[in-house]
């Protein structure tokens, strides 16, 4: 089943973490197995901040655990430092998580392949401002995991969790970052028809999937669109007439965030919209939990797009 949330704020920073959890947590019972967050902060000039994992929530704790994040944490050290990175803080999140701020110019894909030849590493964002962090469990237990509640934010999606096709894992869980494309996520309810050809093209393209989600295949075109010149809005008019199948899907930019929705429209979405907020989910419950004041809520059309900039 899951669910999917969005929000944008139009008149600056606020509380995006803090909101985003209250938004997924009031729709628990769509998604009890994993919860995700792409949340976008104020960007710094130069930097890039990397989020990634060194094992999964699984991982059998034996007696090496321990020393073995270790040894790898030491690589992902050096690794980054050899490609020419200054690193400019690093933050250990959970025992396997890691959050690290980088002084860095040159070709974030190369970076990431370096980190992601470490056994077990999986990078899940690097950006300028995005930050996806994702895990096991529901949205108050991950975001007091992680320290979401004093994230400030422009702008965020999120994601809970039902898994039916793939295991109950992190790599499992969304939202998707847009490898090797800075700055774009994308959470997804619904099911690609054509998700092996859109994989066989892509990859004939030169990227690579860290998972078997199609979820992370919408990602990843909308970016490879959006290097072609199409803003974000045009490119997701582009993948109703391009990806087959039942589907909403809320993507975002660092600057954006859209939603949409294929011509059969049966997967929910609500949406309310205004001058200083947009937000949108997949029951309204979700908006009025972060909405003190009564609302007027619609559900956009099928065969839709809407995109908003901050």
């Amino acid at each position: 089943m899951c669910g999917i949330a969005g929000i944008i704020y139009r008149d600056g920073t606020r509380d995006v973490g803090r909101d985003m959890t209250r938004m997924l947590q009031s729709m628990k019972h769509r998604g009890p197995d994993s919860t995700g967050y792409a949340l976008y902060g104020q960007p710094h000039d130069g930097q890039v901040v990397m989020r990634y994992t060194l094992a999964d929530a699984n991982t059998p704790r034996d007696f090496e655990f321990d020393d073995r994040i270790q040894r790898h944490q030491t690589q992902v050290v050096t690794r980054l430092k050899a490609a020419g990175a200054r690193i400019d803080d690093v933050e250990p999140e959970t025992e396997y998580a890691y959050r690290t701020t980088l002084t860095y110019g040159g070709d974030l894909k190369d970076l990431t392949d370096r980190i992601e030849d470490i056994p077990d590493a999986e990078v899940l964002s690097i950006g300028r401002s995005l930050e996806i962090i994702k895990d096991l469990g529901d949205a108050e237990t991950v975001s007091e995991q992680y320290g979401l509640g004093g994230f400030q934010g422009t702008h965020a999606i999120g994601h809970v969790r039902m898994a039916t096709e793939s295991d109950v894992d992190i790599s499992g869980a969304h939202p998707y970052w847009a490898y090797p494309f800075s700055d774009i996520a994308v959470v997804h309810n619904g099911q690609l028809t054509n998700y092996f050809q859109w994989k066989r093209r892509l990859e004939r393209s030169g990227h690579r999937f860290q998972s078997e989600c199609d979820s992370e295949i919408i990602a990843v075109y909308l970016a490879e669109k959006m290097s072609e010149g199409a803003d974000l809005e045009q490119a997701m008019q582009q993948s109703l007439e391009e990806l087959d199948g039942v589907f909403t899907y809320i993507a975002v930019t660092a600057d954006a965030l859209g939603v949409a929705k294929d011509e059969m429209a049966a997967k929910p979405l609500v949406l309310y919209e205004a001058d200083d907020v947009v937000a949108l989910a997949s029951e309204e419950i979700a908006i009025r939990a972060i909405v003190d004041h009564e609302i007027d809520t619609y559900d956009p059309y099928e065969g839709i797009v809407m995109a908003w900039q901050r």
